[in-house]
């Protein structure tokens, strides 16, 4: 089975003491590839030395997270333009608006938000968006830049029929889903039913969102088999078949290189 986990933050010190055996258990399971998404100035270095250290396994994106847009975020965004112009990203990410807990720079975000949209429009990058209690202003942000210049993935999504409706008329955006599909009680488990297989990618967010049965624990990139496995009883499919979907919609999205790809299991 071939599998990439389009969402995964494994360059983080959560992973510190175990990086390396965390990777050779994603490779035994069948994860080819990983995306890797930036946060800020700090996490810059991290996520390069991984993808250096496994060119054919991580790959990076580049972005400033919306919760680390604060009093210094003109600093902090001249410092991710630098980083783009020194290696090659796979996409612009993960960048967005978050109002779960502080409302006070939703105009800075949503400055910054579009920013990094035009870096994706100019560079021909998709983007990787991270979208909390703020779908209204994301829509209106990608709006105002141009849905039809975009593409891209609204990471960890959870959202009702609604929005993906809405989500939908962006015919180059795909919805990640991930370990939130397990959850009991969960608003995707009826969305779900709606969004056809070829706009959807697979992601684990790890070390976050852990899927059931390790809710509640650091969630890590073979987890995505426990999410690949639920995804599969709401399409009435293999797992196999799903992890191949969602293998191909990635590379599709993001243009990775495939060389390191066993064709042949396809």
């Amino acid at each position: 089975m071939n599998i990439i986990d389009t969402h995964t933050h494994i360059y983080s010190k959560e992973f510190d003491k175990d990086r390396s055996e965390i990777i050779r258990l994603s490779k035994t399971v069948g994860i080819r590839s990983v995306l890797l998404p930036n946060e800020d100035s700090g996490s810059i270095d991290a996520i390069n030395r991984l993808c250096d250290k496994e060119p054919e396994f991580a790959y990076p994106m580049m972005g400033l997270h919306p919760t680390s847009v604060n009093e210094d975020y003109l600093k902090e965004i001249r410092i991710i333009e630098s980083a783009l112009a020194k290696r090659k990203y796979y996409a612009i990410g993960e960048i967005g608006i978050d109002l779960y807990r502080d409302k006070r720079f939703l105009k800075e975000q949503k400055t910054i938000f579009e920013e990094q949209l035009h870096w994706s429009v100019d560079m021909q990058l998709p983007v990787a968006i991270h979208m909390r209690d703020s779908f209204n202003e994301v829509m209106e942000c990608i709006h105002h830049v141009g849905a039809n210049r975009l593409k891209g993935v609204f990471h960890c999504f959870g959202g009702t029929t609604e929005e993906w409706k809405e989500i939908s008329k962006l015919s180059s955006f795909y919805v990640g889903i991930g370990g939130i599909i397990t959850f009991k009680n969960n608003i995707l488990q009826d969305t779900i039913k709606q969004i056809p297989l070829e706009r959807i990618v697979l992601e684990t967010d790890a070390p976050y969102l852990a899927p059931a049965p390790y809710r509640g624990k650091r969630n890590e990139p073979e987890y995505i088999l426990k999410t690949a496995k639920k995804v599969a009883e709401y399409y009435e499919m293999t797992t196999e078949e799903i992890a191949m979907s969602t293998y191909q919609n990635a590379l599709n999205l993001f243009n990775i290189p495939i060389n390191n790809i066993d064709i042949e299991a396809f």
